[in-house]
């Protein structure tokens, strides 16, 4: 006989997990199907190398965190706990220069000395006025991303009582460039460049619309910095394993989803060499194109093909190198407390990266790599052996599908060279500390991690893929028009990607109040 369950979630990301964790709390019997043999996907860690925990994709949580998620599922009676990146961000100087580094604390005094030191007292000033602003609008946002992304939802979130008095300024000010808002709050290049490439993580060049949110987001990093889950990103899936188990959910790895289809009442999933698992309720939290091929059977092909077609995951965004190390990067006259902690931002003019997203967009490889470099062991030394370090160098921009018939098997590891050649600049000396290397080309994420296109963020965060039209219009409310009873969650969905989590939770609420109390008292009775 299939086995039944009140809710069948495709997908171990930290969104499905988060998902399945909350009904399970509230006593609905959840089963997780996860095709790999980790669990987590992009938040899951492995030993690339012998002793070392290397990250197979996010590094640093800033979302999260800002939540509420981790303490709403008690996440740190499961082993969960993070530590402050604190400092969050570094700049280092330009290289051969003398001027001081950037220093981005938690505390914004702090960061607003090291600024007024680098750049002026001038844009020192106006950074205390950015954050006592963008807290507030960030602060907004975060709400927002809370719910469901209907025009009331957003509009409540979104805008401030005092905004009614001017709310197409308060309009444009959401739909701004990064660049535009860089340009008039600051004076300093260096201090535009670090911030652009902290709003760039999120996908877009700074030059697009609506890209000026991804900057202000930086204003709250000073309420609660970015944080580095003790043991590796995969910490925070194997707590969220550890609270569905706890309250009688069940997960499964090596056996994914091939087919989703109409059984009675609900839904069958068919796995892998597992046979197949019946729901009265289906979470899809993997990727919307590969939640679309699972129900090719189920809906008109026209339709999926038509969603397929305007859903856009883009040509990629980037690459990773991970690392094993003899020593932390060594940043010309700045200690490691300073330098290690966070976020390096290895980029001191913003033409480097309007340049790189140009040459990528055109399947191209650009000679400058852009450089994100983390150093977490220096926070978490359970990441590597002994006098060993675990780094991870991302770059932007890198497609998917180069230009002129090259492939990423013939050019993976001399762009990992250029990568590294980047920290280099930055870092004399760094390269004869590598001892390990483990190349992820955007290839590499496509068929490891199934981000397709190599896009982490599964589609473009583009103004017309946010908001009530991520991933489409027609499937924006987190479910799927004539699958009644088949939710969408994930990077795919509002608010995006990163992590996040806020898909998983807005979507555990929908099925809970879908399936109601009579099934979480037989739920329960089961239990008994």
């Amino acid at each position: 006989m299939t086995p039944r369950h009140d809710v069948v979630v495709i997908g171990s990301g930290h969104n499905g997990l988060i998902c399945a964790a909350y009904l399970a709390r509230s006593g609905l019997d959840v089963h997780v199907v996860e095709k790999d043999t980790v669990v987590g996907g992009a938040t899951s860690t492995v030993e690339r190398y012998p002793g070392h925990l290397t990250d197979r994709g996010s590094s640093a949580h800033l979302m999260i965190r800002h939540t509420g998620i981790p303490e709403e599922l008690d996440l740190a009676s499961h082993g969960l706990r993070y530590v402050d990146c604190d400092p969050w961000g570094f700049a280092p100087a330009p290289p051969g220069s003398d001027e001081p580094p950037l220093v981005f604390h938690r505390d914004l005094d702090a960061t607003c000395a090291s600024i007024s030191e680098a750049c002026g007292r001038g844009d020192a000033d106006a950074y205390r006025e950015f954050v006592a602003r963008w807290d507030v609008l960030a602060g907004r946002m975060m709400k927002g991303f809370a719910a469901r992304p209907t025009a009331a939802r957003l509009g409540g979130a979104f805008l401030g009582p005092q905004d009614l008095r001017d709310p197409f300024g308060a309009v444009q000010t959401f739909l701004s460039s990064g660049d535009a808002l860089l340009d008039s709050t600051f004076s300093s290049e260096r201090l535009k460049a670090a911030l652009s490439w902290f709003g760039a993580q999120s996908g877009p060049p700074m030059s697009h619309p609506a890209t000026a949110p991804m900057i202000g987001f930086a204003a709250l990093m000073h309420r609660v910095p970015p944080g580095r889950a003790i043991g590796g990103s995969g910490a925070l899936a194997d707590a969220l394993v550890s609270s569905i188990r706890a309250h009688g959910g069940t997960v499964t790895t090596g056996a994914g989803a091939t087919a989703v289809r109409r059984s009675g009442r609900g839904w069958r999933v068919d796995t892998a060499g597992a046979g197949a698992v019946d729901g009265a309720v289906v979470v899809a939290a993997c990727h919307v194109h590969t939640t679309l091929d699972l129900l090719a059977g189920e809906l008109p092909a026209a339709r999926l093909d038509g969603w397929r077609r305007r859903i856009r995951p883009g040509f990629g965004i980037g690459m990773a190198v991970r690392l094993g190390t003899t020593g932390l990067p060594r940043y010309p006259d700045v200690d490691t407390d300073v330098s290690a902690t966070g976020l390096q931002f290895l980029v001191t003019d913003r033409a480097q990266l309007d340049r790189r997203h140009g040459v990528a967009a055109a399947g191209g490889l650009d000679a400058d790599p852009a450089v994100l470099a983390m150093s977490f062991s220096a926070l978490d030394p359970s990441l590597a052996p002994a006098g060993r370090h675990e780094l991870t160098l991302w770059s932007q921009w890198h497609p998917r599908h180069l230009a002129g018939g090259r492939t990423w098997s013939g050019a993976g590891d001399a762009e990992a060279d250029r990568i590294v050649a980047g920290m280099e600049r930055f870092a004399p000396g760094f390269s004869d500390t590598i001892v390990h290397r483990h190349v992820q080309t955007p290839e590499d994420l496509e068929t490891e991690l199934g981000l397709i296109g190599g896009n982490v963020m599964h589609v473009e965060m583009s103004l017309d893929q946010m908001l009530p039209m991520r991933p489409h219009p027609d499937l924006h409310g987190h479910a799927v028009p004539g699958a009644d009873g088949v939710f969408l969650a994930g990077a795919s969905t509002h608010p995006g990607g990163g992590v996040i989590g806020a898909s998983g939770r807005t979507v555990a609420g929908l099925v809970a109040r879908r399936l109601g109390t009579s099934t979480r008292r037989r739920a329960r009775a089961r239990a008994e």
